[in-house]
């Protein structure tokens, strides 16, 4: 049950409609939402204490008006007290009311926690809370919710929004004091709260009040990024309110206030011939102003062009009989913000404006660069120029008559706002720290990356779909959106909804990577499974990596999660293969892929080989104990890339600390030819996923494949790529593996594949250098490099050898040394390939051993 509550003390503010987009996710989830509007909180309103009437009316029909029971049993809280506290307290800095502020405090906390014990309350959402025009019912919420979050104990289940603080509401008059508030509660280190402000400006400035202050986010207003339309429901808007219909129309959505500046709109419109102006806000709120500027408008006349429409319903609402703000945005040529300099905060009228498709005009405020200093639109210097002038009213007005500079700013602040405050920023968020609740029976989930992957994800999700010997009430699946382009999320909707008998949960990862995919959707997965509910703490929970391109077979999930559970390994390996029915006729480059697999087959058996993101398990202790998916940087071309081998550089962590690995040889992954069609002349050169020391991504889906049907290496070629390949291989799987666990060695079957001289050796030189590097190398991405590398070279032969006797003599021998190295004496051999191995900067080695390994 979430329960929520405004200190804004309207119905419908623009405050409690941002906490009903963010408690439309909870609702969506089985969340029963009670919302307390705050009419005992706010004093200013004129509401303190009056019943609801029709409120419930102006809200969604999923939320409940409620309130906390007994406040106005509360000896001395009233309307008054409040009022005496502001301008005393936190206005004047007079302490003498803090004991009975404390009083009050103490009896409201008890009325709080009695009204969430009633409700059976699991979250709670408190927006602009931290704004001091209560303290004393500030006080009782910290006392609530570390009390009632004690009792039940429950995580961080306050999620605790600032819409507004001291330094953006009325800075002129010093409202709510001076830095650093001595009078206002500040933020506090609970561990029950998390708190989120609107803007970065807003983040350092809390922090600068608060140092230190963890668990603080930015989360922006959110929006709808959708073209505002004149419809049925809109169409008599102009008529209605006597504006012509063939007219531009700016708008100013405002409180009609002296600080929100409107005799800028005023003057601005005298330059504008023919342009009228509606205003939307309540006259009746400052008469004395609305007089004023009505005054002005005659005086300058443009009385007659002006409408005065008051308030209309918040953008994102629609009630029966009554216009919103998105009504009128779908009839105006361009918004107005000309507003003060240092009054508005996030500038909603702004974001409204970009996520209607409308262009926009404002001043240059205090904050508008921190929200919007990318988006296109002519901005007033008001800091050089009070009010509009003739330069800046030219460029109002072509803005009004150029239809495509028009559509073209629209385009492109309409694709920065999706970015930046699309619902699915908020959605994402709320998902990232409120994760949805995970069946009881669950043991495995399915975290499956995807970036623009709507051709395969419909036979992909359905091979996940269709396991069997495994109920789906065990598994889920996990899909990260990677900022897709195309259908694919919604195709995994649609796919979730045809398929209710397996959950499906759709997230997005905004950083590009699949590095940053994977990591994501596992921790999502891994945070919701110590919440499931009356779950055996001594089942196994796996997190499971799935690859979007490729397919599984239907006993893939049942053979891995046995093969987890039967060893207790950190992490199982599956197995992978082609279709031998696509290389048909291809011959020398299907006995290239062949011999890899073979080897593959032979070493993973032995030593269990190493997680690779088509299709591994990890055991959720064992993945936290590693830190989880490391993402790790390379400089390409001037900016830091994501290195492509994530998940080889984990199974390197994990087998590392100590973990084991295990082989399921029945858990099957067939690869997506386009790996090698798309791919094959890097794979030939040994460029498949990067040169010079970069192992980046590559699109490898080209509208038509680069490698017509049919068409074989030749001969040359296929030596070319099996060279790169077993290169590529034989460090990583031969070595690697004893390099990290260097007690592999004294095992029976390791001294049998080796040879028990070799095994001998191994082992006194692995201790060499790992005494040597001790310092040398401390990220997992380089063990496989430097100290693999050098043990290959100093072993080649006899490793081959080993590879000959036990996967076939078609593995042949060593390909040629590089040219640098077949020149160095003997006896000083091993001294230049630590050189050669470690020269990072010009990437030779890695050139040399290449990345041919998507075999």
């Amino acid at each position: 049950m979430l329960w929520g509550v405004s200190f804004d003390a309207t119905p419908l503010s623009g405050v409690v409609v941002e906490f009903l987009k963010t408690a439309r996710r909870f609702a969506a989830r089985g969340h029963r939402v009670h919302l307390d509007l705050g009419y005992d909180i706010k004093a200013d309103k004129g509401a303190f204490f009056r019943p609801y009437r029709d409120e419930a009316q102006l809200l969604p029909g999923w939320v409940t008006l409620d309130r906390v029971e007994g406040v106005e049993d509360i000896r001395g809280y009233d309307r008054e007290f409040v009022d005496r506290v502001l301008t005393r307290m936190v206005q004047a800095g007079d302490d003498t009311l803090r004991p009975e502020i404390d009083r009050v405090a103490g009896e409201l906390a008890t009325r709080i926690v009695a009204t969430w014990e009633r409700l059976g309350v699991t979250m709670v959402m408190v927006e602009n809370g931290t704004l001091p025009e209560n303290v004393a019912y500030t006080e009782a919420l910290y006392r609530a919710i570390g009390r009632y979050g004690a009792r039940h104990r429950l995580g961080r289940f306050v999620f605790w929004r600032d819409h507004d603080l001291m330094w953006q509401s009325e800075p002129g008059i010093a409202k709510y004091g001076r830095f650093p508030y001595t009078g206002v509660p500040a933020p506090r280190n609970s561990p029950h709260i998390h708190y989120f402000a609107l803007h970065e400006q807003a983040l350092a400035r809390t922090l600068e009040w608060v140092p230190g202050l963890p668990n603080i986010d930015v989360l922006p207003n959110s929006f709808t990024i959708a073209p505002a339309r004149i419809d049925e429901r809109n169409a008599a808007f102009r008529r209605d309110h006597g504006i012509p219909e063939d007219v531009p129309l700016l708008a100013r959505i405002t409180r009609i206030i002296p600080q929100k500046r409107l005799d800028r709109d005023l003057h601005l419109l005298s330059l504008l011939p023919g342009v009228w102006l509606f205003v939307a806000g309540d006259v009746g709120e400052a008469p004395a102003e609305h007089a004023r500027l009505a005054g002005l408008a005659t005086r300058l006349g443009v009385r007659d062009r002006v409408v005065f429409g008051g308030w209309l319903t918040p953008y994102d609402t629609a009630l029966p009989g009554r216009y919103s703000v998105r009504d009128l945005l779908a009839h105006a040529t361009v918004v107005s913000f000309l507003t003060s300099y240092d009054y508005e905060s996030y500038g909603n009228p702004v974001s409204e404006a970009i996520a209607s498709g409308t262009p926009y005009v404002t001043s240059g405020y205090e904050l508008y660069d921190v929200v919007y200093g990318s988006f296109r639109a002519p901005v007033l210097d008001i800091r050089a120029r009070d009010l509009p002038d003739e330069a800046f009213a030219r460029e109002v007005a072509e803005l009004i008559t150029d239809e495509g500079k028009r559509a073209e700013v629209v385009r492109a602040n309409s694709e920065l706002g999706q970015a930046r405050f699309g619902t699915r920023v908020v959605d994402d968020l709320v998902d990232r720290l409120y994760p949805p609740p995970m069946g009881a029976g669950t043991r495995l989930s399915v975290v499956l990356p995807v970036y623009n992957e709507a051709a395969n994800l419909p036979e992909v999700l359905r091979t996940l779909h269709d396991q069997r010997a495994l109920d789906k009430n065990l598994y889920e699946v996990v899909l990260v959106d990677n900022n897709s382009t195309d259908d694919t999320v919604a195709i995994a909707h649609a796919f979730a909804a045809a398929h209710p008998d397996l959950a499906l949960h759709v997230i997005h990862e905004p950083e590009q990577g699949v590095s940053c995919a994977r990591r994501a959707g596992m921790d999502f997965a891994a945070a919701r499974s110590r919440n499931r509910p009356d779950s055996d703490p001594g089942d196994r929970f796996y997190l499971v990596s799935a690859d979007a391109d490729c397919r599984v077979d239907a006993h893939w999930l049942s053979e891995l999660s046995a093969a987890m559970e039967s060893s207790k390994a950190a992490i199982g390996v599956c197995d992978y293969y082609y279709d031998a029915g696509h290389f048909t006729g291809r011959p020398r480059l299907w006995d290239a892929i062949q011999r890899t697999l073979r080897c593959r087959a032979v070493t993973f058996a032995l030593f269990g080989g190493f997680p690779d993101g088509k299709g591994f398990a990890v055991e959720r202790d064992a993945y936290e104990r590693a830190g989880g998916i490391e993402i790790f940087y390379q400089l390409q071309d001037g900016k830091f890339v994501n290195h492509l081998s994530d998940d080889w550089d984990f199974g390197i962590k994990v087998a590392g600390g100590g973990d084991a690995i295990t082989y399921a040889p029945r858990s099957r992954v067939e690869i997506n030819p386009r790996r090698v069609d798309h791919a094959i002349d890097e794979v030939i050169t040994g460029r498949a996923y990067g040169s010079d020391g970069i192992i980046v991504m590559r699109d490898i889906r080209p509208s038509a494949p680069s490698v017509p049907a049919g068409l074989d290496l030749t001969e040359a070629e296929a030596r070319q790529a099996w060279e790169f390949s077993i290169k590529d291989f034989t460090p990583k799987n031969t070595i690697l593996p004893v390099l990290l666990t260097p007690a592999l060695l004294e095992d029976d079957a390791v001294i049998a594949f080796f040879g028990a001289g070799l095994a001998a050796r191994l082992a006194r030189r692995i201790a060499e250098i790992r005494d040597e590097m001790r310092v040398a190398d401390f990220t997992p991405i380089h063990s496989y490099k430097t100290p693999s590398y050098r043990l290959y070279f100093e072993f080649a032969d006899e490793l081959f050898a080993c590879l000959r006797r036990h996967v076939g003599e078609d593995i042949g021998h060593p390909p040629p040394l590089p040219p640098c190295l077949a020149a160095v004496p003997a006896e000083r051999f091993a001294e230049f390939v630590r050189y050669y191995c470690e020269d990072r900067e010009s990437g030779e080695a890695h050139n040399y051993f290449g990345n041919g390994g998507v075999f």
